[in-house]
């Protein structure tokens, strides 16, 4: 099992952390996503590692940007 937590910026509301845990659950292997709204925060884990390429494209779909 691998954990990362990457900084998400543009998130305002529910619905912008819905959006973001919606579409990083969509990518293989993730088994749970948790937002911190007031932080930005975002832990992903999952059964493998995953590659920041593909982390970084679920939140720009997601409307939002990921942080250094």
């Amino acid at each position: 099992m691998a954990v990362a937590t990457y900084t998400v910026t543009g998130m305002t509301c529910g619905h912008c952390v819905s959006s973001v845990t919606e579409e990083l659950t969509g990518i293989a292997g993730v088994t749970d996503v948790s937002v911190v709204l007031e932080s930005g925060a975002v832990t992903v884990t999952s059964d493998r590692e995953l590659g920041l390429d593909e982390v970084e494209a679920a939140v720009a779909e997601a409307g939002y940007e990921l942080v250094g």
